[in-house]
């Protein structure tokens, strides 16, 4: 299976500012040395609590933020290489779907508009046929012909998102973002939303980076899932391997909080003590280790390594002293 994605030692670092002259006095490292794959035509989930830099992440695989250090590639491609003309030209190949639809969609134009500007801006085709593709993107993702001259505030959340995932559709690209997609969504239209994007990618082979804090959606729509505590991939394992036998505490202690259907099952909740720490400020080894109900003193001085715990081939990787 050829890998579309791939990001090597990502680093993601904000200088923090302090002082009369307005000197660099820290970095809040917001994505702290991440690595990881994605096959064409794959979903990788990712999930952890807020803050955790799943979002940053994201952007900075598209250069919306500019990477600290490491590499990104898509394709042959070093997407962190390029210069910003030629970044333009690839941008065609990455898009991103918005967490809020209301907030990424501009109240000043109409859906034609806003389906016809990235077509405009890449040049692609003559007015003929970008209004077909703009038909045909609004018949992808099940809306009528009848809305393309109506404005986002016409809509409900469920549409507006339908909107924006034809938006980033518009170009055909390899590779999405899809960053909090159905958080701001009832969940009847989450269903919904989830459902459109799985039948997307079967139909159209497009690979997801699929950003959630929701552990149920993630595992409907994911083939891998990749769990993220204070800027680092603590666990790193297919879907079914995760949820069937999760091995980092952190993980456990997610996976513990989804509530069950069956009101008279029995359910073994772990609670976390004390507050996630400060990224400007992390704990010395294992960043989990002041929350970790298994911590040891090793994990206090070093920092451990993800690493793949299974001889068989299959991965499952995990960033912890216990293995």
């Amino acid at each position: 299976m050829s890998t579309l994605l791939e990001v090597k030692n990502l680093k993601k670092h904000f200088p923090i500012k302090g002082g009369f002259f307005r000197r660099v006095v820290g970095q809040l490292k917001a994505v702290d040395d991440v690595s990881f794959s994605i096959p064409k035509g794959h979903t990788f989930g990712l999930v952890g609590e807020s803050g955790c830099g799943k979002s940053t992440l994201g952007r900075a695989i598209l250069r919306l933020h500019e990477p600290t250090a490491g590499e990104v590639k898509l394709g042959d491609t070093n997407i962190t290489a390029l210069g910003s003309k030629e970044l333009v030209a690839h941008r065609k190949d990455m898009q991103i779907i918005f967490q809020d639809p209301y907030a990424s969609l501009s109240p000043r134009r109409t859906v034609m508009q806003t389906l016809l500007e990235p077509l405009e801006t890449h040049h692609i085709g003559d007015a003929a046929s970008r209004r077909k593709k703009v038909l045909e993107l609004l018949d992808i993702v099940g809306m009528r012909p009848n809305v393309l001259h109506r404005y986002p505030h016409e809509f409900s959340g469920g549409q507006r998102q339908r909107i924006g995932i034809a938006r980033a559709l518009t170009l055909d690209p390899k590779f999405i973002v899809a960053d909090e997609a159905v958080s701001a969504l009832d969940v009847s239209v989450q269903s919904q939303v989830l459902n459109l994007i799985a039948r997307l990618q079967r139909e159209l082979h497009i690979s997801f980076l699929f950003i959630s804090h929701d552990l149920a959606v993630v595992q409907h729509i994911s083939h891998e899932i990749g769990v993220m505590y204070l800027g680092k991939l603590v666990e790193v394992a297919s879907s079914t391997d995760l949820y069937k036998e999760p091995r980092h505490p952190y993980t456990k202690a997610l996976l513990s909080a989804i509530p069950s259907p069956d009101p008279d099952a029995r359910t073994h909740r772990t609670i976390l003590q004390g507050d996630v720490p400060s990224p400007l400020n992390p704990p010395s080894g294992c960043p989990f280790r002041t929350r970790c109900p298994e911590a040891m003193a090793q994990c206090a001085n070093a920092m451990p390594a993800l690493k793949n715990i299974h001889d068989d081939g299959n991965i499952h990787q995990v960033a912890c002293h216990l293995y």
